[in-house]
């Protein structure tokens, strides 16, 4: 039966309505329509059956392994099982920042951190929507994969309060089981749970101070707001300025707890690249190794999400970074003597792992393929081996394409002085993305430009950094250098006199239908160097090796 057939059905919920969040807290009479006042129209449902539609794609995702003995987060016995701890300590490690950060030596007491979990889409004017993921930040602090979720936490205490919303009986005919209070204290461990619709009553005689997130997304230029519940309690002072900073930092530095959830997410996305490694050849479509990808992911990790949508491009289309989009869809036949960039990762728990890999679809590398890809792996290779606690990301930047120059010199491809290709910035028409970014809970991940930190570079190839921040311990960062054969911009290069001098353009244009190379690895800061959680073939003659057929350790 589709949600739209069992929606008609329930008529009767929807002519009673859902008492919206607002009108509960401020004690308003039911009514049929359910209207909310204005600023409330953005995140309360209208009516019940579109709430209760939106909590199914979250009890599919979260609810399956309730049968399992272990409290927390797990996709069955085959998964890793992600202890609520986590998210305990995450929460203590906040509130010890923000706790520091608000007029430093004054009482904390009344001073609580606010945060409203997310709403699920619909799919434009229908009541059909995509399985919901959480809000980064909420799932950050809660772990909570419900949606409509409000927590609070009381800074002087540390009191953890997660307000759940009250569902009608009829729920449980096209939903499930209705989950009581105890259950969402058990399954989350948090100290206190009550339903949204006691948000007011619960909180005003607690909280005066009240802890919110805005500021500015630095990696999308988008604007984090604060929680339209803030509206509930109107009588408390609100410090917009504290919470965001001290979130975003924590963010950056990833717990050991966090780490191991995202060595898992990247072992079940390094074995899911080797078996799509196995599988391609000439005359598959670009979406069958996107699909293979998602399968393996899912049915052996229990990965319901991918991180981002996957990038399969074959030919000339490896050279357009963000390949994959609804208007380039993964849709080209692959061909003898291609190339294919397969930038796909996984999500597990809401961390992700972003990995690419690029291979020739016959099995075999042609001379120039090898050439570019040997070049770019050096750089790879190099970054990795350099980064450590004190280093400046964008030198690793620099770092990265010296060595896909010296590779282009050495290969014929570009002629002239590797000191003036570097100063006329050359590279950045073969790299025009920056190196890496922080990745965690976001693919790109939050807190590359704090405004303490270094400020972004304006150079070509440089300004596209997501960071340029010094590297410290515990961060989680892509490396993901690349050279690709983009036509906009060699035809740029090739009018403009000064850089079209240092091109070999006969060559140049002989590697234009091989697209483009790009590597990635995900790499944790450790206290002395760095490691990579990625495992994939990586060498030419490791990637023929396992397009022929030979074994691969998917452990490490």
């Amino acid at each position: 039966m589709s949600r739209l057939n069992c929606a008609t059905r329930s008529s009767s919920l929807m002519a009673r309505g859902f008492l919206c969040l607002r009108q509960r807290n401020a004690g308003y009479a039911n009514t049929n329509s359910c209207r909310t006042v204005q600023r409330a129209r953005r995140y309360v449902p209208v009516s019940y059956h579109k709430l209760s539609y939106r909590w199914h794609a979250a009890h599919m995702s979260l609810e399956a392994s309730e049968s399992h003995p272990f409290k927390g987060f797990s996709q069955g016995s085959h998964t890793l099982n992600v202890p609520m701890q986590l998210h305990k300590d995450v929460r203590q490690r906040v509130v010890d920042i923000a706790r520091a950060n608000v007029q430093p030596g004054s009482d904390p007491s009344g001073s609580f951190i606010l945060l409203q979990g997310g709403t699920a889409d619909h799919r434009h004017a229908t009541d059909i929507e995509p399985v919901f993921r959480q809000e980064s930040y909420f799932h950050y602090l809660f772990g909570v994969g419900e949606e409509q979720c409000i927590g609070a936490i009381d800074l002087a205490t540390g009191c953890s309060y997660l307000f759940v919303p009250r569902l009608p009986d009829e729920y449980a005919v096209w939903m499930g089981e209705i989950r009581s209070l105890e259950h969402f204290k058990a399954k989350y461990e948090v100290d206190e749970v009550h339903y949204t619709d006691e948000f007011t009553s619960v909180l005003k005689g607690l909280a005066s101070r009240l802890l919110v997130l805005r500021g500015e997304n630095t990696d999308s230029g988008r604007q984090v707001s604060p929680p339209p519940c803030l509206d509930l309690l109107p009588h408390a002072k609100v410090d917009s300025v504290t919470l965001f900073p001290a979130i975003n930092e924590c963010r950056v530095h990833k717990s050991a707890s966090e780490l191991e959830v995202m060595a898992y997410v990247n072992r079940i996305s390094s074995a899911a690249h080797v078996e799509v490694m196995r599988a391609c050849k000439p005359g598959m479509m670009e979406y069958q190794l996107e699909s293979l990808f998602q399968h393996e992911v899912y049915s052996k990790g229990g990965c319901r999400h991918v991180a981002y949508t996957s990038i399969c491009a074959s030919g000339e289309n490896s050279a357009v970074l963000h390949y994959g989009h609804a208007g380039a869809p993964n849709n080209r036949c692959m061909q003898e003597g291609d190339l294919v960039l397969l930038d796909m990762g996984a999500e597990y728990h809401c961390y992700a792992s972003d990995i690419t890999c690029t291979l020739p679809v016959s099995g075999r590398f042609s001379i120039d393929q090898r050439l570019v890809y040997e070049g770019v792996l050096r750089a790879h290779t190099a970054v990795i081996a350099a980064m450590a606690p004190g280093v400046a990301w964008p030198d690793m930047h620099l770092l990265a394409e010296r060595h896909i120059l010296q590779a282009l010199l050495e290969g014929g491809i570009l002629r002239g002085e590797l000191e003036d290709l570097v100063q006329h910035r050359v590279a950045a028409i073969f790299m025009p993305h920056g190196l890496g970014h922080l990745l965690g809970i976001d693919t790109h991940d939050v807190g590359g430009y704090p405004k303490d930190g270094p400020a972004r570079r304006t150079e070509p190839g440089l300004k596209s950094l997501r960071t340029a921040r010094v590297l410290e311990e515990g961060m989680v960062i892509t490396v993901e250098p690349g050279c690709y054969f983009n036509k906009y911009l060699l035809h740029k290069a090739e009018a403009d006199p000064v850089i079209a001098q240092f091109f070999i353009w006969e060559a140049v244009k002989r590697c234009i239908p091989m697209g483009g190379v790009r590597i990635e690895d995900n790499v944790v800061v450790t206290s002395s160097g760095s490691r990579s959680l990625t495992n994939v073939p990586r060498t030419v003659e490791e990637i023929e090796a396992v397009m022929s057929g030979a074994s691969w350790p998917h452990s490490g």
